[in-house]
């Protein structure tokens, strides 16, 4: 059944119906076959074996390739492909990486078909290795079922419906990285490589333990949790120096980095198209002193956020199977809820076609300070796309969470609103002709 968008609440233009077509595609029993046969690998520790055709994370890897390869394989010519992207990792000081170590990568790359737009990069990403209660055991079985073959179910899932309909406007990466149990080692070479390389990435969503929405055994049910994801992002960017945190304080812009512009984003794609798992935003780069790899994104500047289950169940995350009551205990694939991680997937290709598919926001957004006034005046420059149509201002109030007003204003690239900038934050967002929007730039203050 199609999956129908609905006005988002803060604007009355229509929105396009593709990103629901593309979200009601993603299969349940897809989804579960994955984490399974991911699981079936026995163990996907980083150190594990590389030679054995059925066990250890050289299997995996093959395996993970080949299922990306069988998706372009069915898509056009010009469609998805897929590599390794492999590097030799030095011992590292905490010792869990004890000897130099072969780390590969999996990336599928959909090119974007749009011209001025296929530069721009969006990624979905989760990590393929596990491991169980020793962080060195490189034998023992770690299925790591939920953590985090289901957020490798997500990347596939959707690798699948995205290679099927083809190139969107902008391109796609599904990355697939190893060593993130190590201290996120793939995710960072990769990242670090891509900002040497100067790529423009735009948005990265990180998928790590979404596949379990049931109750931590000895606490009460969780509100909505089947209907939620927890949705991290970072507020003042990791990467920023001395100059962009004066700024930032100046502008009093803590809640409004370009991740957190992200995680906004995807809670509104949900909501508009009335999706079955909406996000929880929470305004805090990941779970409590704790990071994942959508972290190593951030550090080299790109904006990333991280999708989590609402309750982690640490009794069997990070453990060894063991029998409770005659019954395997674990994290095996018996845990993981496949409606749940359909969702979880759908969530995540909605917002994928909408931020491939919309124009650049808005660039060099600024408000004008040349003289005090009790309006404010926006200015900003035209996003490069040739199908943008216009623009909308947005604001709200300086303790609201997200973007609660907005105002089509056409296509200029100037607009002045008798509300004063003392007590409200503002924004900007394009929209093309088929109704995708950017996420908003925030303004920075200028004179002119």
């Amino acid at each position: 059944m199609a999956i129908e968008p609905t006005p988002a609440a803060t604007t009355s233009l229509p929105r396009p119906p593709l990103p629901g077509e593309i979200a009601a595609r993603i299969s349940p029993d897809r989804c579960f076959g994955y984490v399974t046969a991911l699981a079936g690998f026995g163990t996907r520790h980083t150190l594990s074996a590389t030679d054995d055709p059925a066990r250890g994370i050289g299997a995996a890897r093959a395996w993970i390739r080949a299922t990306m390869e069988g998706f372009a394989g069915a898509g056009a010519p010009d469609g998805l492909s897929v590599a390794f992207e492999t590097f030799t990792q030095p011992p590292t000081p905490d010792g869990r990486i004890p000897e130099p170590t072969e780390i590969v990568n999996v990336v599928g790359v959909l090119p974007g078909r749009m011209p001025e737009a296929a530069r721009r990069r969006y990624y979905v990403v989760a990590h393929y290795d596990s491991r169980n209660a020793d962080g060195l055991d490189r034998e023992g079985d770690a299925p790591g079922a939920n953590d985090d073959a289901s957020g490798m179910a997500v990347v596939l899932e959707v690798a699948r419906v995205l290679a099927e309909h083809g190139p969107l406007d902008a391109t796609v990466v599904f990355l697939a990285t190893a060593g993130e149990e190590q201290g996120l080692l793939g995710a960072r070479h990769h990242a670090r490589q891509a900002a040497l390389r100067k790529e423009s990435i735009l948005g990265v969503l990180n998928n790590d333990i979404v596949g379990d929405p049931s109750t931590p055994e000895g606490f009460p049910p969780t509100p909505g949790a089947r209907r939620l994801i927890r949705v991290f992002s970072e507020g003042i960017p990791r990467h920023a120096d001395g100059g962009t945190l004066a700024r930032i304080r100046t502008l009093a812009a803590e809640w409004d980095s370009p991740s957190r512009q992200l995680a906004r984003y995807i809670a509104e794609v949900g909501e508009a198209y009335g999706l079955p798992v909406k996000a929880k935003l929470v305004f805090r780069p990941d779970r409590f002193l704790r990071g994942g790899d959508h972290s190593a994104f951030n550090e080299s500047g790109f904006p990333a956020v991280r999708f989590t289950e609402l309750d982690e169940k640490y009794s069997r995350q990070h453990q060894n199977v063991t029998l409770r009551e005659g019954r395997p205990h674990g994290d095996i694939p018996e845990y993981v809820d496949r409606e749940y991680l359909a969702n979880v997937a759908r969530l995540n290709a909605a917002t994928l076609v909408c931020l491939a598919n919309a124009p650049t926001p808005p660039p060099n957004a600024r408000l004008l300070t040349a003289e005090l006034s009790n309006g404010c005046t926006m200015r900003w420059d035209r996003s490069p796309e040739s199908d943008v149509a216009g623009y909308e201002v947005v604001w709200r109030d300086t303790t609201d969470a997200t973007w609660t007003h907005s105002r089509d204003v056409g296509n200029v690239t100037e607009y002045t609103l008798e509300l004063s900038k003392d007590d409200w934050f503002f924004g900007v967002r394009a929209y093309d002709r088929d109704g995708y929007r950017s996420p908003v730039s925030f303004p920075t203050a200028a004179s002119e």
